[in-house]
Formats: structure tokens, sequence, C-alpha cells
């Protein structure tokens, strides 16, 4: 490991989230390493997609800190004090964080192509012609270079999430985020996101992923974190821990899904 990579990627301490009356996360810490897959695993309602949400500050913490490559999101501190960062600061931070959701949110209007282009163009300033060049690369890479001219509404359910991905992609990021890419697709169309998702955990990408597919977490990740009522009750290897889970909750919840 490299100087510059001493520190995990994501660092959060005494994660603290309310929505309301509600406490969603209660004192999470959680290490990410450079180059790692951390999968994070719960029941509905747990805080799992909650914690996803903080870590690139689509929502904003009440107490706690993450760091994600050395930087402090969300905030500036100046001695003892923390200071929120204007939102042009925090859009600029948030950049080279990608996340693929359940949902897919492409333009329904633009091709697939043109879903890839437009980060690149309109947030990066690259050229068309270097954001087409790098759109169908990464179209190519998803598996996708034959469906390039097609809108959405043409496309399947995991066609479209790869289409996700790949615009996650030309942003060129460092950290990927995954809420449970799979969990809107027919069981079919399952595996070929999957699939894309084992390739970019093979080039290196740090990811963290929430999900409930038991199998990519066992054979993919580096990590796996338990969540159940905000807080984290299980980590350790998958295989070791899928395979003697020691805790309760854990069990009852492995015994549901598997």
């Amino acid at each position: 490991m490299t100087a510059g990579q001493a520190e995990p990627m994501v660092k959060i301490r005494s994660l603290r989230k309310r929505f309301g009356a509600v406490e969603v996360l209660k004192g999470i810490d959680l290490d990410v390493p450079h180059g790692q897959v951390v999968c994070v695993v719960g029941p509905s309602g747990s805080g799992k997609s909650t914690l996803l949400r903080c870590v690139n500050r689509m929502e904003t913490i009440d107490s706690g800190r993450i760091w994600v490559d050395g930087d402090l999101m969300g905030y500036a501190e100046r001695g003892d004090r923390l200071h929120l960062l204007p939102p042009a600061d925090l859009c600029r931070q948030r950049r080279p964080i990608g996340m693929v959701f359940q949902r897919f949110h492409l333009f329904p209007h633009r091709t697939a192509i043109e879903n890839v282009m437009e980060g690149p163009i309109t947030v990066l300033r690259t050229s068309r012609a270097e954001a087409r060049r790098q759109a169908e690369e990464l179209l190519e890479r998803v598996g996708l270079a034959d469906r390039a001219d097609h809108y959405p509404a043409q496309l399947s359910g995991g066609q479209q999430q790869r289409v996700a991905i790949a615009r996650s992609l030309a942003m060129r990021p460092k950290l990927m985020l995954f809420d449970e890419p799979t969990s809107a697709l027919d069981p079919e169309l399952v595996q070929e996101v999957l699939a894309v998702m084992r390739d970019l955990a093979a080039t290196g990408m740090t990811m963290m992923v929430v999900t409930h597919e038991m199998g990519f977490a066992r054979e993919v990740g580096d990590q796996l974190v338990f969540v159940d009522g905000g807080v984290i009750v299980e980590r350790g290897n998958p295989r070791e821990v899928l395979a003697n889970p020691r805790n309760d909750r854990f069990r009852a919840f492995l015994g549901q899904v598997l």
C-alpha cells in the first residue's frame, strides 16, 4: 500500500442520522479500504440506503464525520469548528463518487449513448467527440455497444441498469456506490448486472454495495457488513461470516434471504 493509500477510501466515524423522531443511523463506524468491495446487507428499514446516501452527502448527517479519499465530506474544518461547504464546493466534492440506484433514472428522451455522454459534456466540459468516444468504450464494456442508439423504453431493465453503470463510470469515479442495483429487476436479468459489477470490482474499483445478493457478496466482497436497527451488528470476511454467523439477528436474516 502506498503512502497515499494509508488512509481508507471511506472512513466513517460516529455517524448518526435521524428523520424526524426516528433515528435511522445510531453511531456507525466503518472503513472501506482502497480497492475493496464492501457489501452492506440487512432487513428493510435498517438504514443501509441511508448510510450510502450519507457517504456522498445526498443526505445531511446529524453528527459524526465521513471522509472520502481524505476529504471531510460536506464540511470545511477550521480549528475545532466545522463549517458547511457551499453547494458549489459540495458538488465538486461529490463529483468523483458514482452512484447507481434501484431505479435507473435515465433520461427517457436520450439514447443510451447520449445518457452516458451527458455528464462528461455538461459537468466535466469534455468535448462532444471525446465524450462520444468514451461512451462507446463504456457501452462496449457493459456489453451494450449494439444498443447505443436505443432509447431507455427500448431496453430491458437489466440493459437500462447497465447503461446507468456506464453513465456513472463516464464521470471517472474513484468510488462507486450501489444501492440495491438489482432489486427492481426480473430474476433472469439480475445476473447480467452482477456480471458487470464483478468485472468492475476486478479492475480495483472501490465499491460499497447495498444488496440482498448473498452469492455476489460471498464471491466478490472483501467485507460484509450486517446493519440492523441503525447499527452494525456483524462484520467480517463474507465467506466466513456467511458460513458461521455469530449474531442471532444475522442468523435469522440469513434464514430468510438464503
